[in-house]
């Protein structure tokens, strides 16, 4: 039995996904447009496991016939060596596959809305917490994701205090969501005179951006919108207008803002969409701490711990404090490669 038919039913998603296209090819699908938008959403997710699976499976059938092919072949032959590449090859797709299985939650396949701040240590963690801006920007573009900058505010001397980042793309968030925590750096320190060794801190922060399916209700007279000049790099790029926007929910004291727009209209949406991300966000977290209250269990609900430990000086590790999961290939890491800790961790919510 292929293997692709232990991750999931393959058969089951091919029939519902001939159903759904059935329906696509009726000449009334386009009477209801809200209707047709959400067939097609399905079959392509659908789509999503079933062209895969069935890649999968012709890969197999392909490597039985080499395998076939490389008996009494020394190991060092040529048809042996692809018969490997081809196999790593096929494990790596097994791997995605089964990742993305893990991938089941009501808000995993949304967007991902990043927020990363500097711990205390000033300059020490702003320049850290643009280090892992990049890392995260680096991973996103490895994935075929799009990373776009909602605001940001620089550090006084170098690096960034905070920033907000939207990460487009299919499963953004159920990737990015193993990165909630804090992240702890150990180096010796670009910007001491002395060469000590110093310990920054910088907090990340993952929410799902919600789309249209998901009614959250916010009543408008709960909100104060402001609205201010946003910074620039200087010359033509430095903004003339009040295009900037910042959104108070005054109850929550919850705060969005966006910069990066070219129009303070566009600005306000990205705005509020982060505000309707954030609300939903914390209603979740009361529902759950009422079911602690409830039910007297000790539920985890915080997104402050430490989870990584990168270690520049005297020796290089970065070691996942959850999962044991570590490399002491500390540039490949802070360049995105960091699917082994995703992964690794996504494995633990089985």
């Amino acid at each position: 039995m292929p293997k692709c038919e232990v991750i999931f039913d393959l058969a089951a998603k091919e029939a519902e996904l001939g159903k759904l296209q059935e329906r696509m090819a009726g000449n009334d699908f386009w009477n209801d447009n809200l209707k047709a938008k959400e067939v097609i959403d399905k079959a392509n997710i659908l789509k999503s496991w079933v062209e895969p699976a069935n890649r999968i499976d012709e890969h197999l059938a392909s490597l039985a016939e080499l395998n076939d092919m490389s008996k009494g072949e020394a190991e060092d032959s040529d048809i042996f060596k692809e018969l490997t590449a081809e196999i790593d090859k096929l494990e790596a797709e097994l791997r995605s596959l089964e990742i993305k299985k893990m991938l089941s939650g009501r808000l995993d396949r949304n967007n991902a809305i990043v927020s990363i701040n500097s711990g205390a240590g000033g300059t020490e963690s702003c320049d850290w917490a643009e280090m892992l801006l990049r890392m995260y920007r680096r991973w996103a573009e490895r994935r075929g994701f799009s990373p776009e900058i909602i605001d940001i505010l620089a550090g006084e001397e170098a690096g960034i205090k905070n920033v907000t980042m939207m990460v487009k793309g299919e499963y953004a968030y159920g990737y990015m969501k193993a990165e909630c925590g804090v992240h702890r750096l150990v180096r010796i320190s670009p910007f001491d005179s002395n060469k000590r060794r110093h310990t920054s801190f910088a907090s990340v922060d993952v929410i799902a951006e919600i789309t249209d399916e998901i009614a959250v209700e916010i009543d408008e007279k709960e909100l104060r919108i402001d609205t201010y000049r946003a910074g620039g790099a200087g010359g033509q790029k430095v903004n003339k207008t009040d295009s900037a926007v910042r959104i108070t929910h005054v109850p929550t004291g919850i705060v969005t803002q966006c910069q990066n727009e070219r129009s303070q209209f566009q600005n306000k949406t990205v705005a509020m969409n982060v505000m309707r991300a954030k609300i939903y966000e914390l209603r979740l977290k009361q529902q759950k701490e009422n079911l602690a209250k409830e039910y007297g269990e000790k539920m985890d609900i915080a997104w402050g711990s430490q989870i990584r430990s990168y270690v520049f000086q005297p020796y290089q590790m970065v070691k996942d404090l959850r999962t044991d999961v570590e490399t002491s290939n500390v540039q490949d890491v802070m360049d995105g490669d960091i699917d082994r800790f995703i992964e690794a961790y996504l494995k633990t919510l089985k």
